[in-house]
């Protein structure tokens, strides 16, 4: 199976995240990164969409998303023609034995620390989701209490915009 990221250009709008996703669901590809925001004009939103699939029911879901009224645009992007980014927050359990090590890695990762008390740390990193990975799975030889991610935002690498290709 293929990994895809999907960009959704919709209308800013109730229960249009429900009509998309379910798109999804009936066609049982698994999400593994959902992001959703309004974009530079409050009339649209901005679905980005990170699935597992085959080429051809990739094919037929982008098809039949397309059939939905408030879908305006869609665009698939890649890492050869696209720039994507995620954010973590994870709280660290703040012991004197692991605080060097910790602090050491955040470093390493460019992680910033956000919030410091005598019983947690907070640090926030961005980067891609294999980074993220990377530094989750180092900070698991420690004590996590609680991490937040984010999915995957992307925008099209040079001028090229998702409005530029609407579907009206």
């Amino acid at each position: 199976m293929q990994k895809y990221t999907v960009a959704v250009l919709v209308n800013n709008q109730f229960g249009v995240l429900n009509r998309v996703t379910s798109m999804f669901r009936r066609r049982q590809f698994n999400i593994s990164a959902l992001t959703v925001s309004e974009t530079e004009s409050s009339a649209y939103s901005r679905i980005t969409v990170v699935f597992e699939g085959d080429e051809p029911n990739k094919e037929q879901l982008i098809n039949q998303l397309y059939k939905l009224p408030d879908v305006h645009s869609i665009k698939e992007l890649d890492s050869n023609n696209s720039i994507s980014c995620e954010l973590l927050l994870i709280k660290m359990k703040n012991e004197a034995a692991s605080r060097d090590d910790i602090r050491a890695a955040a470093e390493a990762f460019g992680a910033v620390t956000v919030d410091y008390s005598k019983e947690s740390v907070m640090l926030q990193l961005t980067g891609s989701s294999n980074k993220i990975d990377d530094f989750i799975n180092i900070m698991r030889d420690y004590v996590i209490l609680e991490i937040c991610r984010t999915g995957s935002v992307s925008l099209e690498k040079g001028s090229v915009t998702i409005r530029k290709v609407l579907n009206f």
